[in-house]
């Protein structure tokens, strides 16, 4: 027993296994540069008209060592961008992943709902981290009249080579775009 206590704490960094986060943060981070074409897997509402018959894209860009951003354009709707960054967890060996939206106007402007999200609560998974409103979220929608955006909890998969995935979910509300990442489309045209 002590032998395997003593090889234990003699494993270096790189030997340790590696913290869910930081290997999904990797991942994602290896598809920095590239952009992908997706769709809506979840079923219709009457909400998600916007998206219709429209082309939708991702583009992973501005990659730094604790910050990826993402636009999401909706044909040519280029307002939007996920932002996932690793922030330090008091207490914690390992950071936890944010999930924050900026939505910004035509002229660049800052929309009046942006920022909003939350960080992961929970280890999460190599290929799946979730996002439950944060405070500063939740107060947002209650200061604009959204209650039912309240219960928000998004989630982002990265499945390499095969999928990325984006979803939000509270009650009564399911919605879910999924892209495919072995096809790479030219970045210019996804934002």
């Amino acid at each position: 027993m002590l032998i395997l206590l003593l090889a234990a704490s003699a494993m270096s960094a790189p030997e340790r296994a590696e913290a869910p986060a930081d290997a999904f943060f990797a991942h994602l981070s290896a598809l920095c540069g590239r952009a992908f074409e997706g769709r809506i897997v979840s079923p219709p509402v009457a909400s998600d008209r916007e998206f219709a018959g429209k082309r939708l894209t991702m583009h992973v860009r501005d990659c730094g060592e604790n910050e990826i951003r993402i636009p999401f354009r909706v044909g040519e709707d280029a307002s939007r961008t996920w932002v996932i960054s690793r922030r330090a967890h008091p207490g914690e060996a390992s950071a936890v992943l944010g999930l924050s939206h900026d939505h910004r106007h035509g002229d660049g402007s800052e929309d009046r709902l942006s920022r909003y999200g939350g960080a992961s609560v929970a280890p999460g998974t190599e290929s799946r981290q979730e996002f439950p409103a944060d405070a500063f979220s939740r107060d947002l929608f209650a200061r604009e009249n959204l209650p039912a955006s309240i219960e928000n909890v998004w989630a982002v998969e990265v499945h390499p080579a095969r999928k990325f995935a984006y979803e939000l979910r509270r009650p009564g509300r399911f919605f879910r775009v999924e892209f495919d990442l072995s096809r790479p489309v030219e970045p210019g045209s996804a934002g």
